[in-house]
């Protein structure tokens, strides 16, 4: 056999194949699908390739065991519907029930399923034993030094007594006072000198040598 026949006969085999599979696969799925949708759903599983798609629905649907139809520019296969029986009214609305179980089921399960991710994620953020063991050892050790930087602070002897902490509060604003009062008087007298002195302010501060709480970043605090 020549080489040109081995390959037809091949090529012929390789679509056979494909169309049994292809024609398995609309009866069963008993939809249209289009010819990328087919490739699409059944390519990873069988391996077939697009052209070889094409050319097997367009086999079928010339042998009459599939049905195309033209939908705009794209041609959309079905499975022939004279092969399946009539189904009845009842049996109709025996189905519809059947989906209408089964989507309710559905529902329960996907929240079943969200419920048991949430308590999932709940207990891998939570600590192990072994790291919850190593927490309380660490707060352990904490509250010891705590506890004892407690008991030294308890035995110093050079405690301030609150007639100390008073007489201290009332130094403080005498002097913020005087602090005040002196600035005050200062602030008045250059800015009295100033009215009639030729230069700025800032030279009579240099030439004289006065320097301010500002020159040194010093904020008069609150009394």
């Amino acid at each position: 056999m020549s080489k040109g026949r081995s390959e037809a006969a091949a090529g012929a085999l390789s679509l056979s194949v494909a169309s049994g599979i292809l024609l398995k696969y609309l009866q069963e799925q008993n939809r249209p699908y289009s010819a990328q949708d087919v490739f699409g759903n059944l390519q990873r599983e069988h391996g077939l390739g697009k052209t070889a798609v094409v050319k097997a629905l367009e086999q079928l649907a010339q042998q009459g065991k599939i049905k195309e139809k033209m939908y705009g520019k794209q041609k959309i296969y079905f499975a022939d519907q004279d092969q399946f029986d009539v189904v009845s009214d009842a049996d109709l609305q025996g189905l519809d029930a059947k989906i209408l179980a089964l989507t309710a089921k559905v529902q329960s399960l996907q929240q079943s399923c969200r419920h048991m991710e949430a308590e999932l994620k709940e207990l891998t953020s939570a600590l192990t034993t072994p790291e919850m063991q190593k927490e309380i050892e660490e707060l352990k050790k904490e509250c010891a030094g705590y506890r004892e930087r407690l008991k030294n602070i308890k035995a110093a002897t050079n405690h301030v007594t609150p007639e100390e902490k008073e007489q201290v509060y009332k130094e403080r604003q005498k002097y913020h006072k005087e602090w005040r009062q002196r600035k005050r008087m200062a602030t008045e007298l250059s800015d009295a000198i100033l009215e009639g002195y030729p230069k700025s302010k800032k030279q009579f501060f240099e030439e004289v040598g006065i320097e301010t709480d500002e020159d040194h970043n010093v904020k008069l605090p609150d009394p």
